[in-house]
């Protein structure tokens, strides 16, 4: 990962107050749900996400590859079908997978740019949402084409749906990674910035 102050999704999103919500969303249910999603460095993307009420545990890992290849330094190089990626478990009843979808494209990660994040390049910093079944997969694509009838932004999303097949947890040093490295200078330029676009944007959804 490389530091890098440059995000461009910053300036191509329209205000909070017209970014559109998903026209369809899943129904609530009563179980722990879970969301796979691929947005650059999971160090920014867990960071981002840990702070929202209803988001029971985020866990970074590895989506889109096999097991023999889920390891950073095989993941780093390129060469695997990974992506960085983090798995969020949530509670339906109190933040649902439209609202997260909503933080995914709004602030998370810039959804316009192909095989990278800012300065991070590689299919592993790749957008994804990896879908666990038919619904899910759904919903997205109809976001997705709501955001793009809507011109949200100047370029087009290139977001990824793809099959989640298997999630692999990453190392335990990336657990977690933002909090307790928090002078770290890429989680102080990059990781940063998205976590208080989130705070400022989404202030009625965060943790008390």
């Amino acid at each position: 990962m490389t530091a890098s102050c440059d995000l461009p999704g910053a300036s191509r999103t329209a205000p909070h107050q017209t970014f559109p919500d998903p026209p369809e969303d899943l129904n609530a249910g009563d179980d722990t749900q879970q969301l796979v999603l691929a947005g650059g460095c999971f160090w920014c993307t867990e960071a981002v996400y840990r702070q929202l009420d209803g988001v029971l545990a985020v866990t970074s890992g590895y989506a889109g590859g096999d097991e023999a290849s889920a390891n950073y330094d095989a993941v780093c190089s390129g060469r695997t079908d990974h992506a960085e990626a983090i798995r969020i478990d949530y509670d339906p009843a109190r933040i649902s997978f439209g609202r997260l979808l909503k933080v995914f494209f709004m602030a998370a990660h810039d959804p316009t740019q192909l095989d990278r994040q800012g300065n991070d390049l590689g299919r592993q910093y790749r957008s994804a949402i990896f879908h666990a079944d038919d619904a899910q997969k759904r919903v997205a694509v109809r976001y997705i084409g709501a955001l793009d009838a809507a011109k949200v932004f100047r370029a087009p999303i290139v977001t990824r749906l793809e099959p989640l097949q298997a999630f692999y947890p990453a190392e335990h040093y990336h657990q977690d990674y933002a909090r307790l490295n928090p002078q770290q200078p890429y989680i102080a330029g990059v990781s940063m910035p998205k976590v208080e676009k989130v705070r400022h944007y989404f202030a009625d959804a965060l943790k008390d």
